[in-house]
């Protein structure tokens, strides 16, 4: 069950989802859900040179770039993971980045994360946290079921955390 990590030692950003959706999870491609704004937000923000499709996670490597997920069961929404899975993949979550050492861990969803790391006070943004020596960035949820962003806001969250990576 899951999907592979897109990861290597000493990336710039580790980006970090909730869980993997069900297209997700019967693709093995991040984000890949159709109305998924991830990958546009990343080519807006400036992360990417060009619009990447799901199926070419692995170019994000060589960019400096990374995806894993808090919880590895896929599931339709978010919503039905339960506490106690967000904690565990938080445990998780912080051993492996304690081992690849990113600069920044980019956790997409301020709810999976202040579940994940017990900190029901966290904002969007750089967070106090470090893990190692790696920093902790909140940026909103890209699902196309999150109305709260806009396109345009969410690529301008995401060029936030690209401008202090730099």
């Amino acid at each position: 069950m899951g999907v592979a990590d897109v990861i290597a030692p000493g990336l710039r950003v580790l980006f970090c989802g909730i869980n993997p959706g069900l297209v997700t999870a019967a693709t093995g491609h991040h984000f890949a859900r159709p109305g998924n704004r991830f990958w546009p937000a990343l080519h807006k923000s400036g992360f990417t040179p060009r619009l990447f499709r799901p199926d070419e996670q692995a170019e994000l490597l060589p960019l400096g770039l990374g995806i894993t997920n808090v919880v590895a069961r896929e599931s339709a929404k978010a919503d039905e993971l339960t506490r106690a899975e967000l904690v565990e993949g938080g445990e998780i979550l912080v051993a492996k980045v304690l081992e690849y050492r990113p600069k920044w861990l980019a956790v997409v969803g301020v709810t999976a994360y202040r579940d994940a790391f017990g900190e029901r006070k966290a904002g969007m943004g750089r967070q106090e946290r470090r893990i190692g020596d790696t920093r902790v960035w909140i940026l909103p949820n890209p699902s196309g079921l999150n109305a709260h962003y806009t396109a345009d806001t969410l690529a301008a969250a995401f060029a936030e955390l690209r401008e202090a990576a730099d």
